[in-house]
């Protein structure tokens, strides 16, 4: 499926929240010995509005990657087009070897879902949704995957407008 060039989303209108998925301690191996650092993925969204993105921040401290993780995830914020209450139809999202499938789900289900999906569905502000996280549990993998299936999700105009029919005759 071709990706549509997204449009920027300008971060200070927006009411975002921040949520760590991982903190990594990393080490760089050198002649003096082995230099220590923090590399850290944040998941920043706004449930009112939408909106969700990621970023990782590396620095020596944990409270300075945490800051630039959410720095870098405020320039990549996407909008996803969902219904009331839960998504419009299943999507499977792929990033290297990790998949994360959305199922839409009844009113009153809550999210479904483990760890760094739980915290992209809850930023993007998704209330009802079913999801698996199959293949790779790599925190990185999977947060890319569940933004590549979100970005899948097509409104009812969007999918009119490409099969070339009215709104109401889909």
């Amino acid at each position: 499926m071709p990706t549509i060039p997204q449009k920027r989303i300008d971060p200070s209108q927006l009411n975002l929240k921040e949520q760590v998925v991982s903190i990594n301690r990393v080490t760089k191996v050198v002649k003096g010995g082995k230099n220590l650092s923090f590399s850290a993925l944040v998941v920043v969204g706004d449930p009112g509005a939408k909106v969700v993105g990621f970023g990782t921040g590396k620095a020596k401290e944990v409270p300075a990657a945490i800051k630039k993780g959410i720095e870098a995830a405020k320039k990549n914020l996407r909008k996803v087009h969902v219904l009331e209450s839960t998504i419009a139809h299943v999507v499977l999202g792929r990033f290297g070897s990790g998949e994360v499938l959305l199922k839409p789900a009844p009113a009153g289900t809550g999210v479904i879902a483990g760890g760094p999906v739980r915290a992209v569905i809850q930023a993007a502000g998704i209330p009802n949704v079913l999801t698996k996280s199959i293949g790779s549990h790599n925190p990185h993998n999977v947060v890319k995957a569940t933004i590549v299936a979100l970005e899948q999700l097509r409104d009812k105009a969007t999918v009119a407008e490409m099969r070339g029919l009215a709104v109401e005759n889909l």
